[in-house]
């Protein structure tokens, strides 16, 4: 890790640190107890000098081990892990770097008396919990916060981290829960199943089967991931402050998109990612992309006809965020970005974090995120199908030759949803003489335009990597000639 990103981490952390202290302080004060007179009453005295309540003591040592793995200290993130677990008495020995070993020598002290064990469960559980509610507010959702951590440190971190956020949403009415933040959370299963708050890492590290000092580990971890993460954009409520059941934001007037047509699409894209037959695939893509097309146009008819008449507003744009998974990362990406052209929206790539936020209209959104996931299935199926590849001395090619593949397939897709979509353009304009479609176009691609230069006001641009492999992008192409593309069909519920 640079020296530029541990000083970025290591401000993150003072951040939550006097955020946490902050909320403490607040809570003792509607106690009727001041910062202060909490602190008084907390620390034991003993004849050796002032020596940290057990909860202090954890505390410490907690937000110790926490700058340990900023600063890269190994050495010093294990002594306080065999500290919080009761495995090791006062010894200098491998103490943290930074801070005061004075201190750090006095919390060990505390370390290993009655109740510790209780003490650090309900310390760790209380920052885990508290680190998840900042998150919220950084615009980070249930299922982006668990795979973060498991994309950093794996699944077991993962699943504490889930248990984290079960803890958080526990305190929140579901009438106050927006829908997609309760579908994400159903999905990931989370759901508090330990008896008691102070003894629920107790119970999950035996329920992982693992030591003392490994849950102390992994809760150290899972709590480092989550408190360094960086601030997104806020798309949905946060829990508390949603209604079950009211319009989604952006959702303007037009044709619904229900479940049932959702439910028939999931139904049409498995029958044609799992199909034997390239042309029967391709004699379905460009009318699928003209309906879909259709559709987005007669949604911005119906929403330009309800503003004019004074029923409605001109509706908002969205956004959602979709994964993008090693490897070939950047190919994918770019499928996406041609993909949410192709349909009305605009769309970034957030590298590091594995994820693409794509901002448009939801009917749009929706076809969207559906193409991406077929055609995503399609293009692995025929890669995969081409085999690998060497050079002329033996050497495996195959990652050039695949990179190479999805980029000519992304460019060929795009030209093809492109194509389909101005047919649909011209055949409504056919449809519908007397109706201008270039100012109703012109103001859906500009409210999308405003809401992601909203959102991210400072972007770069870099290359999304080379192609090198000739073979790659004809068989890439080749490939995108006879993908299916009749998502949004299905969406729509439009008949041919």
């Amino acid at each position: 890790m640079g020296k530029a990103n541990r000083n970025r981490r290591r401000a993150k952390l003072k951040d939550r640190e006097r955020e946490r202290k902050r909320r403490d302080h607040d809570r003792e004060r509607a106690r009727g107890r001041s910062g202060d007179q909490a602190r008084a009453e907390g620390p034991e005295q003993t004849g050796e000098g002032w020596r940290p309540s057990p909860a202090e003591a954890a505390e410490f040592l907690v937000g110790t081990a926490l700058h340990a793995q900023v600063d890269g200290d190994k050495q010093g993130f294990l002594w306080c892990v065999a500290q919080l677990a009761g495995e090791a008495g006062m010894t200098a020995s491998g103490m943290p770097s930074g801070g005061s070993t004075v201190l750090a020598g006095r919390a060990a002290m505390t370390a290993g008396v009655p109740g510790w064990q209780r003490s650090v469960d309900r310390k760790l559980r209380e920052i885990l919990q508290q680190t998840v509610t900042q998150d919220w507010h950084r615009g980070w959702q249930p299922a982006e916060l668990v795979r973060h951590v498991e994309r950093q440190f794996g699944p077991r971190h993962a699943r504490l981290a889930t248990d984290a956020v079960a803890a958080e949403m526990r305190g929140y009415p579901a009438v106050t829960i927006d829908d997609r933040w309760a579908a994400q959370l159903a999905a990931l299963g989370a759901e508090p199943w330990w008896d008691r708050d102070d003894g629920h890492l107790t119970q999950w590290g035996a329920r992982e089967r693992i030591s003392r000092v490994a849950v102390v580990t992994c809760a150290l971890q899972t709590l480092f991931a989550l408190a360094v993460v960086p601030e997104m954009s806020r798309l949905y409520p946060l829990p508390g402050s949603a209604r079950r059941g009211t319009l989604a934001a952006g959702r303007t007037p037009g044709r619904p998109v229900d479940q049932r047509m959702l439910d028939r699409v999931r139904a049409l894209l498995a029958k044609a990612e799992s199909t034997e037959f390239p042309e029967e695939a391709e004699a379905l893509t460009s009318r699928a992309q003209e309906l879909m097309a259709r559709h987005s146009i007669d949604d911005a008819l119906l929403a330009a006809a309800a503003e004019s008449s004074g029923r409605a507003g001109p509706g908002e744009a969205a956004g959602r965020r979709l994964f993008v998974d090693s490897p070939y990362e950047a190919a994918k990406a770019v499928l996406l970005d041609v993909i949410a052209t192709a349909n009305r929206c605009r769309s970034i790539w957030i590298k590091n974090l594995g994820l693409c936020t794509v901002v448009g209209f939801p009917a749009d959104l929706d076809a969207v995120e559906l193409l991406f996931t077929s055609l995503l299935v399609q293009a692995t199926t025929a890669m995969v199908a081409a085999g690998s590849r060497q050079d002329a001395w033996g050497r495996s090619r195959t990652r050039s030759f695949r990179q190479s593949f999805l980029a000519a397939y992304a460019q060929r897709i795009g030209e093809r949803l492109s194509e389909a979509a101005g047919a649909a353009e011209r055949q409504v304009a056919a449809d519908t003489p007397g109706v201008n479609l270039l100012p109703v176009l012109a103001a859906r691609h500009r409210v999308v335009d405003e809401s992601f230069e909203a959102m991210f006001p400072d972007l770069t641009k870099f290359s999304a990597g080379s192609v090198n492999d000739r073979e790659g992008w004809i068989t890439g192409r080749a490939a995108a000639d006879v993908a299916n593309l009749q998502g949004r069909r299905a969406v729509t519920g439009d008949a041919a």
